[in-house]
């Protein structure tokens, strides 16, 4: 199979041997062949010296990597030999990772770069692969993706869904419809996560139907909780609740402004401990209205919002937003009390994110010490070259 080819300017080669898995449109030489968004496009130095094999799309991004030649000695043909052979290697990792999966059968098999797959998001999700394309070179690999899955997984694979419309760049993505590729399963789909069960809708829900990069920090809530008042704000489809809750918690508060979140909120909480549960309450609100409104002091208090910023034009807006939301946050907080922070915005860094809280405990005039820094799992991986991967930052602290 031949492939279009790309070359790069000298000395612009460097962050490809690097390992690093884009390709900017102002470090590109010359090309060769009829290249088309999509397309599978080799990446050669000024010299001719062969360096990498990705996905073609013109814009600042120009080629999405998903083979170095440094890895694998020479070019490669992205068959489904090539795909089940990467996605076997992936899933082994996650294998180690998610040890018991008896109790938790829900977890991201394959995070973009992190794994090597720029543009491509698998969430497992038991037995059904919700797949989320970010470029349309990977969303064109689709069908190719599914049979890889079905030799990986075998008869554990249930069903594999594409929902994928919303996240391909806009003028292709409004030709596309998210829908079955394999298989089909009845919604809401129960899934276990530490024991705890979550019932996922993948074509109603968020991302990919749930949060899965919280699990980690959702099992260390479970230790501050017993006993306690919880607030869970911007509680989506309720995850920390149930863990606050089956850790023994006194009482525990969702608030969340779509009323569709706080009936996901309710269902899980319901599949957990029956519709009777009296220590749970759920309140359709805007956080900051529901934190102004309330004087109530609670032992633990979560803010787990959705990204303020989505591009650096943004980030200084955002960066007031998470200082005014954290400053009335630690306001709810009781007397040696936990805050859990967090923010997905990647254009604000962990250094950015850790001054604004000292701003907002200044604002709120609390004395305030870090337990934990908090990040994504294991399951989501950064790649050593490309850290911009790191999205989630959390802080748990102690108020005092």
């Amino acid at each position: 199979m031949t492939f279009s080819k790309l070359f790069l300017q000298a000395g612009r080669d460097e962050a490809v041997r690097r390992f690093h898995p884009w390709v900017f449109s102002r470090a590109i030489s010359r090309y060769e062949g009829d290249l088309n968004d999509g397309d599978t496009v080799e990446v050669f130095d000024q010299k001719s010296r062969y360096l990498a094999t990705g996905h073609y799309h013109n814009g600042s991004i120009t080629v999405r990597i998903f083979s170095f030649g440094a890895t694998t000695g020479g070019p490669v043909t992205p068959d489904l030999a090539f795909w089940t052979q990467k996605l076997a290697q992936i899933r082994s990792v996650r294998q180690a990772i998610i040890s018991n999966q008896e109790q938790t059968n829900c977890y991201r098999l394959v995070h973009g770069e992190g794994d090597g797959c720029t543009g491509l998001i698998i969430d497992m999700y038991n037995g059904v692969a919700v797949l989320q394309a970010h470029s349309i070179g990977m969303h064109r690999e689709r069908e190719i993706l599914t049979e890889a899955l079905k030799a990986v997984f075998g008869d554990e694979l249930k069903a594999v869904y594409d929902k994928s419309a919303d996240t391909l760049p806009k003028e292709y993505g409004e030709t596309m419809t998210n829908g079955y590729l394999f298989g089909e399963v009845p919604l809401p789909h129960p899934v276990l996560e530490n024991g705890h069960t979550f019932l996922i809708n993948w074509q109603t829900g968020q991302k990919t139907g749930f949060f899965l990069d919280q699990r980690d920090n959702r099992a260390l809530l479970a230790r501050y909780a017993q006993g306690k008042n919880v607030l869970n704000a911007f509680c989506y489809s309720g995850g920390f609740s149930v863990y606050a809750l089956k850790a023994g918690a006194k009482q525990v508060h969702s608030v969340d402004v779509s009323q569709k979140a706080i009936d996901l909120t309710n269902q899980n909480v319901a599949a957990n401990f029956g519709e009777d549960e009296t220590r749970h309450e759920a309140y359709t609100d805007d956080v900051m209205h529901y934190l102004k409104a309330h004087d109530h002091q609670y032992d633990v208090v979560v803010l787990d919002p959705p990204a303020f910023a989505k591009s650096l034009s943004a980030r200084h807006r955002a960066v007031q937003g998470y200082k005014r939301l954290n400053a009335e946050g630690l306001r709810r907080v009781a007397k040696g009390g936990i805050l859990f922070t967090f923010s997905c915005s990647q254009v604000v860094d962990r250094e950015l994110f850790y001054n604004t809280i000292v701003a907002a405990a200044i604002e709120a005039g609390r004395q305030v010490r870090v337990l934990h820094h908090l990040s994504q799992p294991a399951d989501h991986p950064v790649n050593l070259f490309h850290p911009e991967g790191g999205y989630l930052k959390g802080l748990v602290l102690w108020v005092e």
